[in-house]
C-alpha cells in the first residue's frame, strides 16, 4: 500500500545519499557499477541511517559525460541491469525505508538520441529542428558561431552540422559537451514529452527527482552575446542570457503539480511527500530562494558552502545568507559539501591529515545545521580526490579544455568495500577492467575496514546521523552565537538542547561550562579543550 503523508515532511531535514552507478558496485563482474550491484549493497545506507537515496543517471547513454548525455530518457541501460535491475533496487530501497530519487536531465540529450537524428536528417528548416536552438552562423559564409555563448566544458557553446546535402550548415547549441545538444523549452512536444516521462517514473515507483542544471532550460528570446567576462563572477551568473530565466517557474510549478496529484504505485511516498530538487548553480541567495517558493520545488542544493573555503568568517556568512534567504519562502536549506562534480573535501582542505580534520568538522557543522542534507558516496569513508593517470581521463573537461584541467574522474573512482588492495570488492573483475583504477593504499579507507574502527570517518557520520535526528526533529533556526569575526562558530542546534562548535583557530579553546560531549570530529586535548579544526556537538546545563 502506499504510506500515507507524513504531518511534517520527510524532506525538510532529510539527508540523503548520493549514489553513482558505475563506481558503486559491480554484479556482473564487468568492472562497472550496476544497479542490481547497488541492491545488494543498500543495507549500508540503511545501516549508515540516511532518507533517501538519489541514483544519478542509468539510461541509455554513449558516455561522452559519463550518462548525462541521455539517449532514451525511459529506459535503464542494459549493462546497468535493464528494467528489471532499477525494479529491483527500489523494491530493495523500499523495504528498507529509503525514498528513492533520480535524475531528471532536461537541459540537453545525448546527439545520439532518435530527436537530435532526425533533426540532422530532416535538414534546414524542418519542425524536427524547433526541439533544438539551430541558429544560423555569422559572418561571411556563417562561418561563425551564432554567439559568443561558451561551452562549460570550455570553447564555443556551438558545433556546426553537416547538412543532408554535404554543406555547412547550421550551428546548434549545447551548454555542455557538443554530444549534449540543448533542448528548446519554448517548443511544446519538449514540455509535453518530459511531463510523460515524469509520470513513467512515477509509476516505476520513484520518490521524487533530481533536476539537473535546473536553471539553464530557457535561454533570452534572441539568443544575445553574454559579453566579456562570462562567468567569472559567479554571484552574478544569474545575469548571464542563458541561466535562471523567469519562464523557469511556471514550468516547475506545472512538475509539481504532476507529482501531487499523480497516483503512487504500491510502497512509494503518497503524492503530497514526492521531492523535487534542482540542480541551480544560482548564487545569488535570493534568487536562488525562486526555486524552492510554495508550489515549486522543495529542496534546492546550496552550492555556496561547497564552494566556500575553510574560513569561519566566510562559512558563517554563507550559512545566514542561506539561512535567511530561505526562510522568507518558508524553504529548508540544503546543504552539500561534495558531489560527482566537485573535487572532494577531504583533498578541497588541503590534502593530507589536515584535509581529512577539516573534512570531518565540515561534516558535523554541515550535519548541524538546520535543513537538509545530501552526502556523495565516499563522503562518509573520508576519501581523497583520486590522482588518475592522463590515459584513464574521459571527462570532456580534460579534452575541451587542451588537457589544461583534469575534471572530474577522480571523484568518481569506485568505492572500496573491503579488502587490502584493489578492486576492494567492488568487482570480480581485473583492476585494470573496473570504471576506474582504484589507489593502491585504499584499503584502510574501506567500508569493513571502518566498520571496525571506532575512530573511523564512517564510524562518525553513523553517529552523527543517528544524533542528528533526535538532535534536529524539532526544526528551529539558524542564529550563531556572538558577533561576526573570531576563529570559533557556534550555534544551537534544533530546539537548542545541543550545540555545534568549531574551531578554525590555530589554538585548543575550552568547551563551555557544563558542556557534556555527544560527538567530535577529533579527540579533545587532554584538557578537555576543541583542537583546532575541530567540530563538536555538547548539550549545556539547562537554565
Amino acid at each position: 500500500m502506499t504510506r500515507p503523508a507524513a504531518a511534517t515532511p520527510w524532506w525538510r531535514d532529510a539527508v540523503c545519499y548520493e549514489l553513482y552507478p558505475r563506481a558503486f558496485a559491480d554484479a556482473d563482474g564487468d568492472g562497472v557499477g550496476d544497479l542490481p550491484g547497488a541492491a545488494r549493497r543498500l543495507d549500508h545506507l540503511a545501516w549508515l541511517g540516511v532518507d533517501a537515496v538519489w541514483i544519478t543517471p542509468f539510461y541509455p547513454s554513449p558516455l561522452a559525460d559519463a550518462g548525462y548525455d541521455i539517449a532514451d530518457h525511459t529506459a535503464v541501460a542494459p549493462e546497468l541491469g535493464g528494467d528489471p535491475g532499477f525494479t529491483a533496487l527500489v523494491e530493495r530501497a523500499h523495504a528498507l525505508h529509503l525514498k528513492v530519487l533520480i535524475d531528471l536531465v532536461p537541459n540537453h540529450v545525448s546527439d545520439r538520441h532518435p530527436w537530435f537524428r532526425a533533426a540532422l536528417a530532416a535538414g534546414p528548416g524542418a519542425p524536427q529542428r524547433d526541439r533544438f536552438l539551430f541558429r544560423a552562423g555569422r559572418g561571411a559564409g556563417g562561418h561563425l558561431p551564432p554567439n559568443d555563448w561558451r561551452s562549460a566544458f570550455g570553447g564555443p557553446a556551438w558545433t556546426r552540422v553537416t547538412e543532408p546535402d554535404g554543406t555547412p550548415g547550421a550551428w546548434y547549441l549545447h551548454l555542455h559537451a557538443a554530444e549534449q545538444p540543448d533542448l528548446d523549452w519554448r517548443d511544446p512536444e519538449v514540455v509535453g514529452d518530459f511531463e510523460r516521462t515524469l509520470r513513467y517514473w512515477l509509476d516505476r515507483g520513484a520518490d521524487g527527482f533530481r533536476i539537473d542544471v535546473a536553471h539553464a532550460l530557457f535561454k533570452e528570446p534572441g539568443l544575445p552575446d553574454a559579453g566579456p567576462g562570462q562567468h567569472t563572477d559567479l554571484s552574478r551568473n544569474h545575469l548571464l542570457p542563458y541561466y535562471d530565466r523567469d519562464e523557469l517557474h511556471p514550468l516547475f510549478r506545472s512538475w509539481r503539480a504532476v507529482l501531487d496529484s499523480h497516483p503512487a504505485p504500491p510502497g512509494a511516498v503518497a503524492p503530497a511527500d514526492r521531492l523535487l530538487v534542482a540542480e541551480a548553480a544560482v548564487f545569488d541567495a535570493g534568487r536562488l530562494a525562486r526555486y524552492v517558493r510554495p508550489g515549486e520545488m522543495n529542496q534546492t542544493f546550496t552550492f555556496d558552502l561547497l564552494e566556500c573555503g575553510w574560513h569561519a568568517g566566510e562559512i558563517r556568512a554563507v550559512a545566514e545568507r542561506s539561512a535567511a534567504a530561505m526562510a522568507s519562502v518558508g524553504a529548508p536549506v540544503t546543504w552539500v559539501l561534495s558531489s560527482h562534480d566537485a573535487i572532494r573535501p577531504v583533498t578541497r582542505y588541503g590534502g593530507g591529515p589536515a584535509g581529512l580534520r577539516r573534512a570531518r568538522a565540515a561534516a558535523l557543522l554541515m550535519l548541524a545545521l538546520p535543513g537538509a542534507a545530501y552526502v556523495y558516496q565516499g563522503e562518509e569513508l573520508g576519501l581523497p580526490q583520486a590522482e588518475l593517470p592522463d590515459s584513464a581521463l574521459r571527462d570532456p573537461l580534460w579534452e575541451r579544455s587542451g588537457h589544461r584541467e583534469r575534471g572530474r574522474d577522480g571523484a568518481r573512482v569506485p568505492l572500496p568495500w573491503q579488502g587490502d588492495e584493489p578492486p576492494y570488492g567492488f568487482s570480480t573483475a581485473a583492476p585494470s577492467a573496473c570504471w576506474f583504477p582504484q589507489p593502491p593504499d585504499w584499503g584502510p579507507l574501506s567500508v569493513a575496514a571502518q566498520r571496525c574502527d571506532a575512530a573511523s570517518t564512517l564510524r562518525l557520520y553513523r553517529w552523527a546521523l543517528r544524533l542528528r535526528r533526535e538532535l534536529l526533529s524539532g526544526g528551529g533556526s539558524l542564529t550563531f552565537d556572538g558577533p561576526p569575526g573570531g576563529d570559533l562558530l557556534s550555534f544551537p542546534m534544533g530546539d537548542g538542547t545541543a550545540r555545534c562548535l568549531v574551531n578554525f583557530g590555530p589554538d585548543p579553546v575550552p568547551l563551555p561550562d557544563g558542556a557534556e560531549l555527544l560527538v567530535a570530529s577529533a579527540a579533545l586535548t587532554a584538557d578537555d579543550r576543541i583542537p583546532t579544526d575541530t567540530a563538536v556537538w555538547v548539550t549545556l546545563p539547562q537554565r
